[in-house]
């Protein structure tokens, strides 16, 4: 029975490690992911087959138990993880804001558009003081 949920286990570490290398960013970026993602399953893989040896890595390290110090590498794991969520959705609003206010200014009703749309066909060309300013470039 045990060698069945060793198996089991196993699988599911190999399936979650699967789906978190997936994904995009910069490669740097990915790379230090794809190591950590790794050393998550070697060492989880370890950890089914040889609890004892997280047992003595707990000891080692001053915790009582192994499960103990999964429990603590965990949590520091979801630190991480919230931080650079955080991070990447405080950048991803940041750049949809400037996106919005780019597009506002596109689209944005202009009166002197408006007025020679309006304008009589039958009015003579128009003098150069009639003209359109030209409209100042915004960076995003």
């Amino acid at each position: 029975m045990i060698i069945i949920v060793q198996v089991v286990l196993v699988l599911v570490v190999f399936f979650f490690s699967s789906m978190l290398i997936r994904g995009g960013s910069n490669a740097k970026h990915m790379a230090v992911r794809r190591i950590m993602v790794l050393l998550f399953a070697v060492s989880a893989v370890l950890s089914i087959f040889f609890p004892a040896i997280l047992s003595q890595m707990a000891r080692l390290v001053g915790v009582g138990r192994g499960t103990d110090l999964m429990l603590y590498a965990f949590i520091v794991s979801f630190l991480v993880y919230m931080s650079t969520t955080h991070q990447r959705f405080r950048q991803t609003e940041t750049t949809l804001t400037k996106l919005s206010r780019r597009i506002a200014l596109d689209e944005a009703e202009r009166p002197w558009e408006t007025v020679a749309a309006t304008a009589s066909p039958a009015v003579s060309e128009p003098t150069s003081n009639d003209a359109a300013p030209p409209r100042p470039r915004q960076g995003l």
